[in-house]
């Protein structure tokens, strides 16, 4: 079984100056950290890569040159026997499932950000999940996380984490 925590939108130092405790202690506990773009500074992304046992990540509308050269557009991976997809942006929320099954066919589990508004929907097989956003909820009334667990072909135990109001 694999502890997977999904994060994406962190906007770090933009939004925050650092990630809550909460979600470092999630990263201590995970096997695989997930972030799904928007990280705005490489600085992050170099602590995430020092402190995760594995990371798995995409670059996001926010972020430069030096995170596009190190990240991919669209972040691929097996885990668990889950095919994972990550991406930031997936268009608007209308036929977004539609749209999502087209676009990654060979896809269990695809996470996104961008909107900073937490989702879990599944089409045709294919789970859809944000996380929304750890440091900047926008119009959401809490910060949100995801934590979930892969094994033997499935995603397990899905929970969104509020934290706490600042």
């Amino acid at each position: 079984m694999t502890r997977v925590l999904l994060l994406a939108d962190t906007h770090v130092p933009v939004r925050a100056r650092a990630l809550p405790e909460q979600v470092w202690r999630e990263v201590a506990r995970a096997d695989l950290v997930v972030h799904a773009g928007d990280w705005v500074v490489p600085a992050l992304l170099d602590e995430l890569e020092e402190r995760s046992v594995a990371l798995l990540a995409c670059w996001g509308n926010n972020d430069g040159a030096e995170l596009r050269r190190r990240l991919p557009e669209v972040a691929r991976a097996e885990v668990g026997g889950v095919r994972i997809a990550v991406v930031h942006e997936t268009g608007a929320a209308r036929g977004r499932e539609a749209r999502m099954r087209a676009a990654f066919p060979e896809t269990d589990l695809l996470v996104f950000g961008h909107s900073h508004i937490p989702r879990d929907t599944t089409s045709e097989g294919l789970r859809l999940l944000n996380p929304g956003s750890p440091t900047d909820r926008r119009r959401q009334p809490y910060c949100t996380y995801v934590t979930l667990t892969l094994a033997a072909g499935e995603v397990r135990d899905v929970e969104l984490h509020r934290l706490p109001r600042r």
